[in-house]
């Protein structure tokens, strides 16, 4: 058990906890009574941090994932998912799960790639050709598998699977982009990753990080002139109001994962456990058919609302990019997985 870590952590980080304030427990003291054992079985409710709104097909997805093992488990295994931002930005999530401050997140996959360079893979452009084909490769266990497993000893996460980001894309406030060149000068906000940032330097932009939850104000402000990313976010996150140009790039099929303490997940019995894998695979099923039917939903009304989607030079863009798999599938594991990879695809 890990209750005499967690209260250090809590006590030394007042702030986060302050935040998660009137909020059920995390973690499985209560865990450990199994059913049928006999004894009076306490609700485990864990927090699971997103940075999507409401809206968005992940918060849907995992809403229902804990109605499901709410269910399964007869109450004893619930899900509370907090989306907004609420607990906090992305990059911090990691050491939160890690910590057990709160349970579960999702966090996207360059959040993952200082921990483990195998996870680079999901963000180098061009790997996989389509949805379908990422999540086949993201739920195939034989082939990530030890991908997944390979951050528990080291930082007490396990990595229980991805979704689908969709295809990414550039937008910007003044003007279609239709090459690489015209990217030049401008300030395009991406995420804290090496790959993200070669990515933006590759096609003649300056990368500039920003947390997700200030891309708006970023954009309005001019502290950057565009960013990447799907449809759904950009509409979601209403974006397409400060930068109405979005340019069809599909420089990458973007993949997030939902990460959880591995302690937590040792808590659960067998039984449990089988109800847990069983609801995140109903779950990410079901997020990949909102996905695609919300892509077309958000492209509509941010139409609507005045944003442009225009098509680019497609091999313009994927000749500036394309140096990217050489410079960072250095190690002869990652060029393994990458093989791997592209054949799911054939």
């Amino acid at each position: 058990m890990r209750s005499k870590t967690r209260i250090a952590f809590l006590a030394a980080t007042a702030i986060t906890a302050l935040a998660l304030a009137g909020c059920s427990g995390t973690g499985g003291d209560n865990a450990g009574d199994s059913a049928g054992d006999g004894a009076a079985t306490s609700p485990t409710v864990m927090k699971l941090a997103l940075n999507q709104p409401e809206t968005h097909p992940s918060y849907i997805a995992l809403e229902a994932f804990g109605e499901q093992l709410k269910e399964a488990t007869d109450g004893r295994w619930d899900i509370e998912v907090h989306a907004n931002s609420t607990l906090g930005n992305q990059d911090e999530y990691l050491q939160s799960v890690s910590q057990g401050v709160i349970d579960l997140a999702i966090v996207s996959a360059p959040q993952l790639e200082n921990l483990n360079k195998e996870f680079v893979l999901f963000s180098l452009p061009k790997v996989f050709d389509n949805i379908d084909h990422q999540m086949s490769v993201l739920d195939d266990q034989e082939l990530v598998g030890d991908v997944y497993s390979s951050l528990e000893e080291s930082n007490n996460i396990s990595v229980v699977g991805g979704l689908t980001q969709g295809e990414r894309s550039i937008y910007t406030k003044d003007g279609i982009v239709e090459t690489p060149a015209d990217l030049a000068g401008k300030k395009i906000r991406v995420q804290e990753s090496p790959v993200f940032l070669a990515m933006i330097e590759a096609l003649g932009a300056s990368p500039t990080p920003l947390p997700f939850g200030d891309v708006y104000s970023g954009l309005q402000s001019g502290v950057v002139d565009g960013a990447e990313n799907n449809e759904i976010s950009y509409f979601s996150n209403k974006h397409h109001e400060v930068a109405p140009y979005f340019s069809l790039t599909r420089h990458l099929v973007g993949a997030d994962f939902l990460i959880i303490n591995s302690d937590t997940l040792a808590e659960m019995s067998d039984e449990d456990r089988a109800a847990f894998d069983e609801g995140w695979t109903a779950a990410w099923e079901h997020h990949t058919e909102l996905w695609k039917t919300d892509t077309k939903t958000a492209v509509a009304d941010a139409e609507a609302g005045g944003a442009e989607f225009a098509e680019v030079d497609t091999e313009a863009f994927a000749e500036a990019l394309e140096p990217l798999i050489d410079e960072f599938l250095t190690e002869d594991s990652q060029i393994a997985l990458y093989e791997a990879i592209r054949s799911a695809a054939e």
